[in-house]
């Protein structure tokens, strides 16, 4: 019995990574920082790069630490389904400012659109939560990999490829079920869609 708690250990291990990797905040940032460097200039991308940091992932981050410091929820991937009736309403909000600070700012199409189409997978997330938490880490691989795939191939396979084994980890460290998964990935694919559409 021991001998096999010995072996499943890195296969835990493993998995964590692989979810931590995964958390919607850090597939988004390093998705959203690929991208620009392929799309932009250097100066267009760096403020565009710091614009997203200030008005999204910044913001994010803040909501998510001190919500798990204050016990708000009970680990930073906000898993509990009760608790993610007090996440929705303040992520929804930071990911409007952000929508409204690109109008704003005339930024490129393609990132108000990806702003836009976040906002909106936000929204039907928080109306799913009423009847399953959906998983977001599947939802925001997803969504990053498609775009990613349309941009550059080779970028977006490989972000498939992780997406995937998001999608594993998730089911093998028991943070979802399949159905909670599957939703989670479909809805991430079909925003994907429209936002490289």
């Amino acid at each position: 019995m021991n001998r096999d708690k010995i072996e499943l250990k890195p296969t835990v291990v493993f998995a964590r990574w692989i979810s931590w990797i995964g958390h919607p905040l850090v597939f988004i940032s390093l998705s959203v920082g690929i991208i620009i460097s392929l799309r932009l200039a250097n100066r267009a991308g760096l403020a565009l790069s710091l614009t997203l940091f200030a008005t999204v992932i910044l913001p994010m981050a803040l909501l998510l630490f001190r919500g798990f410091r204050t016990g708000r929820w009970s680990d930073p991937d906000v898993s509990n389904r009760a608790e993610r009736v007090r996440f929705y309403p303040p992520a929804i909000s930071i990911s409007t400012v952000a929508v409204i600070v690109l109008l704003l700012l005339r930024g490129p199409a393609f990132a108000l659109r990806g702003a836009a189409v976040t906002l909106f997978l936000l929204m039907m997330a928080a109306l799913i939560n009423f009847r399953m938490k959906l998983s977001l880490h599947a939802l925001f691989a997803f969504y990053s990999a498609i775009i990613l795939f349309v941009v550059n191939p080779i970028a977006g396979a490989a972000a498939f490829m992780l997406a995937l084994l998001v999608f594993w980890s998730r089911l093998y460290l028991k943070r979802h079920d399949l159905s909670e998964m599957l939703v989670g990935a479909v809805l991430g694919l079909l925003g994907g869609l429209v936002t490289s559409w």
